[in-house]
């Protein structure tokens, strides 16, 4: 029997469905809407520029004409939404939709003047990339990287908060020399803060060249204009930078530069879901419990660190989906194919699942409480940590002619390496080494707690 489904129409992607509430700021600009708006904006900007330089012979625009055409894109809803998604079923082109809808509300204002200047001398590629570098450019800097920065500042709050709390290190997930947890959480600050600068610093390019590149219909309409200059002026006020050589398409390494900075900022927060996972699998970090919630459906006793899994996961697929649109939009085939175009479509995806990422971070970030405890009893248990601490003492005893002990590091390897070496098993092995007396003590006063060199000052 053929299963028929009877549900009404359902969201197939979790991030309008499940998580859209999460990362619903995105939507204003990485959705169809959301470029559609911006392409609106740039055909309406584009008759602005050309009528204030009074080409062609007209006038410039009324400062109140100017924000009555404004409008169009500042008042963009639902009505607009639908005009365009009627008109594209027939035209199956979604720019010249926009530009239809440019014209109609042209009439409507009584700017039937200019109307022939709507989308003039412009490629679909023209309005494309100003608007996908504005609707990007906005969505980054008003939108993911606020949610970057929440998580960075919790990540310096507990850095601080934490910066003296000794903790056993694992390096190969076996027991090293001691750190602080306020260092290590300052490690991930640390990093993010560097590629979170070079997002900032990014570039948002676009092209406003014509058909391939050549302003060959503008210099048709007007040999005398100097269009390139035209361009570079109408891009920079829309606060883009200009790509003057270009072939039909703008070449989209802007957007692969900046792709591969998210994907390592959240190849970053990958490593620190990760590490925060096991730092609460070891007993370091509690989990605040939510009232109401359910940790395991079985196991009452358990609080899942959901948020650290949940981010681990949608970093992963934003990596993937990041790596992909760098992968392809590098490539145009001659003057241009349209893969492009398929695949700018999936920015806001690839961007969803990283802000979700961020927004499940932040929660979980904030619902842990460090257990100091811990801490220092899986200190207190591996006491052979400080065998570095004594072979690096002996050894510069010798260079200073206090020692005459020959290999110090087979000395210690053999004291403690697979061996559980106790705080009186160090002090009788320290007290009876050919080393001198202030370098004995130093020895003798160590713990595995205070075996943390400046990272606390590195916390700080």
């Amino acid at each position: 029997m053929t299963f028929q489904p009877s549900l009404p129409p359902q969201p197939l992607s979790p991030l309008d469905g499940r998580y859209r509430g999460a990362v619903t700021g995105l939507a204003d600009f990485l959705s169809e809407a959301g470029l559609n708006r911006a392409r609106v904006e740039v055909e309406v900007e584009w008759l602005i520029a050309l009528t204030d330089r009074s080409l062609f012979e007209t006038s410039p625009l009324s400062d109140d004409e100017k924000e009555r055409l404004r409008a169009l894109y500042r008042d963009f809803g639902q009505a607009e939404i639908d005009w365009l998604a009627e008109k594209e079923a027939v035209t199956q082109h979604d720019v010249k939709a926009i530009e239809y809808l440019v014209r109609d509300r042209l009439a409507t204002l009584g700017l039937d003047r200019i109307a022939e200047l709507t989308h003039f001398a412009a490629t679909s590629e023209d309005i494309n990339s100003a608007s996908y570098a504005l609707t990007v450019k906005r969505a980054v800097e008003e939108v993911w990287l606020p949610a970057l920065d929440t998580v960075i500042g919790k990540l310096r709050e507990l850095a601080a908060e934490h910066a003296d709390a000794a903790m056993l290190s694992r390096t190969h997930g076996q027991p090293a020399t001691p750190t602080t947890m306020g260092k290590e959480l300052a490690v991930f600050a640390w990093r993010l803060e560097r590629v979170r600068a070079q997002i900032a610093g990014s570039e948002y390019l676009a092209k406003f060249s014509g058909a391939t590149g050549t302003w060959s219909a503008h210099l048709a309409a007007d040999p005398d204009a100097d269009w390139p200059t035209i361009a570079r002026e109408y891009i920079e006020g829309l606060g883009l930078g200009f790509n003057i050589l270009t072939t039909q398409i703008e070449s989209h390494d802007w957007q692969v530069e900046l792709y591969d900075r998210v994907r390592h900022a959240g190849g970053i927060l990958h490593n620190l879901a990760t590490d925060i996972w096991t730092y609460i699998s070891l007993g370091y970090f509690a989990q605040i419990p939510v009232a109401g919630a359910t940790g395991s459906s079985t196991m009452p006793h358990k609080i899942n660190p959901i948020r650290f899994e949940n981010a681990e996961a949608n970093l992963e697929i934003s990596g993937a989906l990041l790596a992909s649109l760098g992968q392809t939009l590098v490539t145009s085939r001659l003057q241009r194919d349209l893969t492009d175009s398929t695949t700018q479509r999936n920015i806001g995806v690839a961007f969803g699942h990283s802000l979700l990422a961020l927004d499940n971070l932040r929660r979980g970030l904030n619902a842990i409480s460090l257990s100091r405890d811990v801490l220092l009893a899986d200190l207190d248990v591996n006491w052979e940590v400080l065998a570095e601490a004594i072979q690096t003492v002996i050894r510069a005893e010798v260079v200073a002619g206090r020692s005459s002990i020959t290999d110090p590091y087979a000395l210690l390897k053999e004291l403690t390496r697979g061996h559980r070496v106790g705080a009186a098993d160090l002090a009788a092995f320290v007290q009876g080494l050919e080393i001198g007396d202030a370098a004995k003590q130093r020895l003798l006063s160590l713990t595995p707690a205070t075996y943390t060199g400046i990272a606390e000052r590195l916390a700080r």
